[in-house]
């Protein structure tokens, strides 16, 4: 009797384990990616959805990959999956990877030397045991599924390398595909473990945007968020990441940097940097966002700035909020250097997913932008940008 008790009792454990890792990683990423949508939805009139639905949209921010769901599938939590990014009329999305995030993560100060969150996230999603103490190995590992997503469905989802691969994407849509581009991005160049040749094994591997640093200092230098402050700016290490993107068109994202890493990189000949998600701090005075006068610098130079979608950034939830923003770096920067960059599925709540995109296009015909305008924010700023950066194919 007490051996079949015991056994039970074994069993029930077992279950229970297994149940806590089908369910937990879905509970979490429910937790820390709300979309706050009144239960009315937001208002978006025939003008603003006709408008909406002939636009080119692109999005400079997704961290979907980090969540371990197929992307082909119309998930139930988060904010971006194919389906949903093509209910949204979206032709490029940006899916970054994140590798590390440190406990206790603020906008302030974090140390490097922090417990990681994301460890225990891939051990929990049941993650290939390389990827759990290897940053270079989850960024591989999270590329892979991008690549595998697009193979399985080269009509819903393509990934873009190069101009030509740009250009394609723009000309099946304008042919009547609904297909998505992708360009895989780096969230922090921690991956490359300070070393060079890591930066051909992420090339390779379809990496063509790198945010120099992410919530703390790197090998490539400070963070916007670190330990150093203002006094941590680019590294030797980072000086030549730079100026090898630059020689290979890829995106130099900043959108992390602390003050003296983006002065440094703006000083480097045949830069071109953006701030992929973002807003503007005479607007919203946060922590996260950048002094507005390096945000003009940035502009000078050719890129553009993200407009995130999500409060911290924008000071309010709603999508007037968001569009606020937008003409606050519309008159910061001009008209041909604001984009999008939500930071959908980056531990934010929204006011609304991929699929309810088009109430941003009701939010900035109510704040008055001309249609002209809102074309060049919601997605033609970022493809113009993208056809002059990446490299030629």
């Amino acid at each position: 009797m007490l051996k079949r008790i015991l056994g039970g009792a074994a069993g029930l454990v077992v279950l229970a384990a297994a149940a806590f890792l089908v369910f937990a990683p879905g509970y979490v990423e429910r937790g820390l990616n709300p979309v706050r949508l009144p239960a009315e939805g937001w208002p978006v009139g025939a003008q603003a959805q006709a408008l909406h639905d002939r636009l080119v949209i692109g999005d400079w921010h997704s961290d979907a990959l980090l969540w371990d769901r197929d992307i082909l599938d119309h998930a139930r939590r988060g904010h971006t999956d194919v389906p949903r990014l093509a209910e949204g009329n979206v032709a490029v999305q940006v899916f970054t990877t994140v590798t590390k995030s440190p406990r206790g993560q603020n906008y302030d100060q974090n140390s490097a030397e922090a417990t990681d969150n994301i460890t225990p996230l891939f051990m929990g999603q049941l993650r290939p045991v390389r990827s759990w103490f290897s940053l270079r190995e989850r960024a591989l590992l999270q590329a892979e599924a991008l690549a595998e997503a697009a193979g399985k469905a080269p009509e819903q989802l393509r990934l873009i390398r190069t101009r030509g691969d740009l250009q394609a994407v723009l000309d099946a849509r304008a042919g009547g595909q609904r297909v998505l581009g992708a360009l895989l991005g780096m969230e922090g160049g921690h991956p490359l473990e300070g070393d060079i040749a890591n930066l051909d094994v992420m090339h390779g591997a379809g990496f063509r945007l790198i945010g120099l640093t992410h919530f703390f200092d790197n090998e490539l230098g400070g963070s916007l968020h670190g330990e150093g402050g203002t006094g941590a700016g680019l590294s030797d290490f980072g000086r030549q990441v730079v100026q090898d993107m630059i020689g290979r068109g890829m995106v130099i994202d900043l959108a992390h940097a602390s003050p003296l890493m983006v002065q440094d990189v703006l000083e480097i000949e045949g830069a071109r940097p953006i701030l992929s998600h973002t807003g503007i701090h005479g607007h919203c005075g946060s922590a996260r966002n950048l002094d507005d006068d390096l945000v003009r610098q940035i502009a000078a130079k050719g890129g553009v700035i993200g407009i995130g979608f999500w409060s911290d950034v924008v000071c309010g939830g709603t999508p007037a909020h968001i569009a606020e923003s937008i003409v606050a770096a519309i008159r910061l920067v001009g008209e041909d250097h604001v984009s999008l960059g939500s930071d959908y599925d980056g531990s934010v709540g929204v006011p609304f997913d991929a699929a309810q995109l088009s109430a941003l296009t009701q939010a900035l015909l109510d704040e008055g932008l001309s249609e002209t305008r809102i074309a060049k924010v919601m997605g033609g700023n970022m493809i113009r940008y993208l056809s002059e950066t990446l490299p030629e194919g």
